[in-house]
């Protein structure tokens, strides 16, 4: 488990579920496999579905997904080249309804995730020792670079978890 200075006390839930499985970096490599293997086994009926009223579609929370992966990689790269300013929040609401998720097939969304974590993984790899430790701050909270390895890892094993058990 990782003290409150590494991630802000909203995200402890994402750093809960991605802790005690090893090597952050490793983790992370490993679920942008079996996480693009689960979404493309994903049924063709269900990519437009929402559980109940008001809640994302599987292509919406896919694509909340993907910009989540974005932003976070975008602030560890920030925080890993010692970024002075404060990073903006953002609004996962605002972003989900701001582009037309279900005019894309579940496939493109899978494959475009697929993607941004291959790319990230260059990054990831990337980081020294030193670099872990480096500090942060956005919307309002300071974190280092390694609590934002397990928030990413954390916020896509969240989102999988409701998929399998909200929507399939």
């Amino acid at each position: 488990m990782h003290p409150y200075h590494e991630y802000a006390p909203m995200q402890a839930e994402y750093v809960q579920a991605a802790s005690n499985r090893g090597d952050i970096v490793k983790l992370l490599d490993k679920l942008k496999d079996s996480t693009y293997e689960f979404l493309i086994q994903i049924p063709r009926g269900k990519a437009s579905f929402a559980y109940a009223e008001g809640k994302w579609t599987v292509k919406q929370v896919l694509g909340h997904m993907i910009d989540s992966e974005r932003i976070f990689a975008y602030r560890l790269l920030c925080f890993s080249r010692q970024e002075q300013k404060e990073l903006p929040s953002f609004n996962q609401e605002e972003y989900v309804a701001a582009f037309d998720y279900e005019s894309r097939s579940l496939k493109s969304l899978a494959d475009e995730f697929k993607a941004t974590r291959e790319a990230n993984m260059y990054l990831f790899n990337s980081l020294t020792p030193e670099q872990f430790t480096l500090t942060g701050s956005a919307n309002g909270y300071f974190m280092t670079v390694n609590g934002l390895l397990y928030i990413i890892a954390g916020h896509e094993l969240h989102h999988l978890g409701i998929l399998r058990d909200r929507y399939l």
